[in-house]
């Protein structure tokens, strides 16, 4: 049995790796050989940044900047990543945006503004790139969901709404491509050490911290590790699952 997870050869796409968990998850695919096309909507210097973070690796990678929710440009996005890097085998749907705010207070505007993101972007891009995969018949399609999606968060309607619609779409897309040997999964993480936890209020990480069975906060390494077993061959029989990387807090 391999214990060593390889993707030499394969060409990954991560959205919204800009920074976050998309970065750790880029560097993490392009640590295991894969050559990786870097998505960001707001930032190219950060995409950029990721890329030549990359390439140090001796791994190729291009910046591809566009916006997940707009069709015209994830068809562009995509074919652009095949065209620098070669047949996408890898993609994942990681690009998100959060307009907290509970239901009296959100506007319709922010409620969409984060569906849009989410859930269109995960549809829209996965759609282009089963496109490719179905003529190859191989692919692996991994989408970030989490904990939220699965349990709910006051404060965030908008939010699990558009985490939980992700992880109907994945068991669908799995139903849909697994005859055609493209596995479709999704990862759900709970909260992860990042620029946007790092603003929340002491008390409230705290708060977190001891609502979790493993009594910490997770790191995007976690995430990014679970990512890339689930893109690779050792995962070669498992698809339609939502794997939890939350510590225990979704339990």
């Amino acid at each position: 049995m391999s214990t060593t997870i390889d993707l030499e050869g394969k060409v990954a796409l991560v959205t919204g790796a800009g920074r976050g968990i998309g970065r750790e998850i880029a560097l993490a695919l392009a640590a295991a050989g894969a050559d990786v096309a870097v998505n960001d909507f707001a930032g190219e210097d950060a995409c950029l940044t990721v890329v030549a973070e990359i390439e140090k690796t001796g791994r190729r990678a291009v910046c591809v900047m566009g916006d997940v929710g707009d069709e015209d440009s994830v068809a562009l996005m995509i074919d652009r990543v095949e065209k620098e890097l070669g047949p996408l085998g890898i993609v994942v749907n990681n690009a998100g945006i959060t307009r907290d705010g509970l239901i009296a207070m959100m506007s319709p505007e922010d409620f969409d503004a984060v569906l849009r993101t989410h859930l269109r972007g995960t549809f829209l891009v996965s759609k282009a790139a089963a496109r490719k995969m179905l003529r190859r018949r191989d692919g692996a399609i991994v989408n970030i969901s989490s904990v939220v999606g699965r349990r709910g968060n006051a404060g965030q309607v908008n939010y699990a709404a558009a985490k939980a619609g992700i992880i109907g779409l994945t068991k669908s897309l799995a139903r849909e491509l697994g005859a055609r040997n493209i596995r479709v999964n999704a990862v759900a993480p709970g909260y992860i050490d990042t620029p946007m936890t790092q603003a929340l209020p002491d008390e409230a990480k705290k708060a977190i911290v001891e609502n979790t069975p493993l009594r910490t906060i997770g790191a995007a390494a976690d995430v990014a590790d679970a990512v890339v077993f689930l893109a690779s061959p050792q995962a070669r029989y498992v698809t339609g699952v939502v794997l939890p990387v939350d510590g225990g807090l979704g339990i």
